[in-house]
C-alpha cells in the first residue's frame, strides 16, 4: 500500500510541478471544496446502492482531493501526507482505549461516553494550546 501511496503522491507532485497540469497547479484548498462536496455525495451515493466498483472509484476521487490539498500544504511548509497520516494514526489509537490500553467497557452506550469524554478532553486541550 505505500508504494502506492507513494505513486499517487509524485504524480499529484507532477500534476503541480512547473511543466503540469495548468488546472492543477492553480488549485487552493478553498478551491476543491465544491469537488469534496460533489465526490463526497458520490461516494454516499454508491455506499446507499452498494454499488462496489463505484465506490472504489469514489474513493480514489476523496483520496486524490485529500492528498491534493496535503500537497499543497506540503508545498507551503505546514505538514505532509506523513504528519497527516500520524496525526490521524495517533487520533484512532487515543480513541480507542477498549482496543489499544487494554480498557474495559461494560456495552455500547459505556463505550459511546467513553469515545465523548476522549473527544471533549481532546477539544479543551486544542483550545488550551491554541489561544485566540
Amino acid at each position: 500500500m505505500k508504494n502506492n501511496l507513494n505513486l499517487l503522491a509524485a504524480t499529484i507532485r507532477r500534476l503541480r510541478s512547473e511543466n503540469g497540469c495548468p488546472w492543477d497547479r492553480r488549485q487552493t484548498e478553498s478551491s476543491l471544496i465544491p469537488y469534496l462536496r460533489e465526490e463526497m455525495e458520490e461516494l454516499i451515493s454508491a455506499v446507499e446502492h452498494e454499488d462496489y466498483s463505484n465506490m472504489c472509484e469514489e474513493l480514489g476521487d476523496l483520496l486524490y482531493l485529500v492528498m491534493m490539498i496535503t500537497e499543497i500544504n506540503r508545498e507551503k511548509g505546514r505538514f505532509d501526507f506523513s504528519t497527516v497520516a500520524e496525526s490521524i494514526n495517533e487520533k484512532l489509537i487515543r480513541r480507542h482505549p477498549h482496543v489499544f490500553a487494554g480498557k474495559p467497557y461494560e456495552n455500547e452506550n459505556d463505550l459511546k461516553k467513553q469515545w465523548e469524554k476522549i473527544k471533549a478532553e481532546e477539544k479543551e486541550k486544542s483550545i488550551d494550546t491554541n489561544p485566540s
